[in-house]
């Protein structure tokens, strides 16, 4: 770091033992030492909006995203006299691009975690139509034409691939 005239900001650097959730309690506590500056261990770290997990469960990413698409529920709850489609443009910019952002990372997560996301994008679908919480989900996703998260995660997913395998750009393809 010196070599290249970086300085270490301990306040911003983090520091993250990997391994499998079996193995967790082998991972070192103690903290690291950088020079003068000591760097503890952490749990999980923050990068690009992405939360990683020492195991990689992606567990606080899942846990942590909706709470900031939850309050965007909220304020949007003060917008009563908005028409449908403004509405739905306004959860589809606030709530769908939270769950999307990253979500390629979130493949082949355990059902239970893709469940608390999905609950999120039903709440987000339950405003938009002023519908109950007991109301079905299927009829206003479709109406709404929004997959369900997994089926997100997999069309994300599978258009990437597409994109990469053709060698083609998503702004080549908007422009055409």
């Amino acid at each position: 770091m010196s070599s290249n005239r970086l300085q270490l900001n301990t306040s911003k650097t983090e520091v993250l033992w990997c391994t499998s959730g079996r193995r967790q309690h082998q991972l070192p506590t103690v903290p690291l030492v950088l020079g003068n500056n000591t760097v503890p261990p952490v749990s999980s770290v923050w990068n690009l909006g992405i939360y990683a997990d020492a195991d990689l469960s992606m567990r606080t990413h899942v846990l942590k995203r909706p709470q900031g698409v939850l309050q965007c529920c909220a304020v949007s709850r003060a917008f009563d006299d908005l028409s449908l489609t403004v509405l739905q443009s306004l959860m589809v910019a606030l709530v769908l691009s939270r769950i999307d952002y990253g979500s390629s990372v979130l493949a082949g997560l355990p059902k239970q975690l893709l469940d608390r996301l999905q609950s999120v994008q039903n709440a987000a679908a339950r405003l938009v139509f002023a519908a109950r919480r007991n109301d079905h989900i299927t009829p206003l996703l479709l109406s709404l034409h929004w997959l369900r998260v997994a089926e997100r995660i997999t069309f994300r997913l599978a258009v990437l691939s597409f994109y990469l395998r053709t060698g083609a750009s998503m702004v080549q393809r908007q422009s055409t």
